[in-house]
């Protein structure tokens, strides 16, 4: 029975889903245990495995990210951020990149005394670390530690090659697309970022374990064991780095529920006074984009006098208040992946986790990218033909209607609900059964990208046919 340690870093939606490959290897036979901030111990205890606590980054978010108790720096450049959203995409990534020394290496010595002292109580055999917590994997790296890496949106957080940049999306989709000089001016923050931390990196590994291999570029820094990516292997990705086992999982969401009995009123009531029900939901963080909330919801209701909604709101359900009634409900958060098998069609931000469990549901999607990979999530939606892209800033209230309709189209829904039964041998147990093979025997690298490549042209698309003319699968 091996012993595995999860590290996750204290945001939801990159925990929740661990969480679930934690329930998994734990059911694989392994004996597993998820260490993260103390406020996610309720996880480790859903998913029958043991806590430990340990804190990778000083930003959080427990769910609603305006409502995590965070520190005063770290409200305040969650503010910024959300501020520079409404300048659009490149504004919003060079923001991102400005932010990136407190958020991903704050403090890499306190992980690395943490992680040594946690290898040293429970000599696990081995671990899994969230890609995008960078001190961790940094740490591990340094302890000469055998580790798999969990890749938790977009497949690109692992970069392919010297031209791959973290905070660079690799494609765009038509709505958001960037003015050629303004992507001049993103690559250039990148590329200095990538630089900066690379020597950080180097520097950092010197000084404790001079033996080791240097890490190399720091955003490049993966297992070379393992990566497990939530997300399906779609044919177009680019080409992952050579060495480890390269395994697309699909979506990482747990066994169906059924939505809790109160829901089920709730859902029950909306299906009498409308034909359809719409699920809008941005994620944790950007829920607080209220305007864009009420854009969608009020163009629903007025637009249309058959369209019900349910609205994740987060801190902001009473500044929207005012749109709840018989065809809308309002809330801060809902649960998302037991609602979509009841709902028509989902209004999201490109988040990793609403893709994939909409790809999982069946259900079409109207995207609105406003951040981080969210942009190349979006893209993916296009040339899959699963959903329609939008700008979010630019999206008025009377257009809403008609982008769900191009949503909700039959082509769209047809390639949606085929794509549902593809992915259903995949998944969490998928995942955990292959990762186990790969960390233990320390072989089959060449065999699963090998099935990732097999996966990708398995999957029920034409690209020919979602692609904009001139486009290339």
């Amino acid at each position: 029975m091996p012993r595995i340690v999860i590290v996750s870093p204290p945001f939801h939606s990159h925990a929740a889903p661990l969480s679930a490959l934690a329930a998994a290897l734990a059911a694989n036979g392994a004996e597993v245990f998820f260490a993260c901030a103390p406020a996610f111990e309720p996880l480790a205890d859903r998913a029958g495995v043991r806590f430990v606590p340990l804190t990778v980054t000083r930003n959080a978010n427990t769910g609603v990210a305006e409502r995590t108790d965070q520190a005063a720096r770290e409200a305040a450049r969650l503010d910024e951020f959300l501020a520079a959203t409404r300048h659009g995409p490149v504004e919003t990534l060079l923001t991102q990149a400005r932010h990136r020394r407190a958020d991903l290496l704050a403090d890499p010595q306190g992980v690395y005394e943490d992680l040594r002292a946690l290898d040293r109580r429970l000599r696990p055999d081995w671990y899994v670390v969230d890609q995008l917590a960078y001190a961790a994997t940094l740490a591990l790296h340094c302890l000469r530690v055998p580790y798999a890496s969990y890749c938790p949106g977009h497949p690109t957080y692992v970069l392919s090659g010297p031209g791959a940049f973290f905070g660079l999306p690799h494609d765009w989709p038509d709505a958001v697309r960037p003015a050629p000089s303004r992507l001049t001016e993103l690559h250039t923050a990148v590329r200095d970022n990538d630089r900066a931390f690379t020597e950080l990196f180097t520097a950092f590994a010197r000084a404790r374990t001079p033996s080791a291999p240097a890490p190399g570029r720091a955003f490049a820094l993966t297992s070379t064991h393992a990566v497990v990516y939530a997300y399906p292997a779609l044919p177009w990705l680019p080409e992952r780095p050579d060495g480890p086992a390269h395994l697309f999982a699909g979506h990482m969401a747990g066994p169906d529920a059924p939505p809790a009995p109160e829901w089920t009123r709730r859902m029950r009531e909306l299906r009498e006074r409308a034909e359809r029900v719409v699920l809008v939901a941005f994620g944790t963080f950007l829920s607080a984009r209220d305007d864009v909330l009420r854009t969608v919801v009020s163009g629903l209701l007025d637009g249309t006098d058959d369209t019900a909604v349910v609205v994740a709101a987060g801190a902001r359900a009473d500044a929207l208040a005012d749109l709840a009634g018989d065809r809308a409900v309002v809330v801060p958060t809902v649960p998302q992946r037991e609602l979509l098998p009841h709902v028509d069609a989902m209004v999201h931000h490109g988040g990793g986790n609403s893709f994939t469990e909409c790809l999982r549901a069946g259900v079409p999607a109207l995207v609105l990218p406003m951040s981080s990979d969210q942009f190349c999530v979006a893209r993916d939606a296009e040339r899959a033909g699963v959903g329609v892209v939008r700008d979010p800033n630019a999206l008025r209230a009377p257009d809403v209607p008609d982008a769900l309709a191009a949503a909700m189209a039959g082509p769209v829904r047809r390639r949606t609900s085929r794509m549902a039964r593809e992915l259903r041998r995949y998944g969490p147990s998928w995942a955990a059964e292959r990762l186990v093979t790969a960390m233990e025997t320390g072989v089959g690298a060449a065999a699963e990208t090998t099935v990732g490549r097999a996966a990708r042209a398995r999957l029920p698309l034409r690209p020919s046919a979602v692609l904009p003319e001139g486009g290339s699968p």
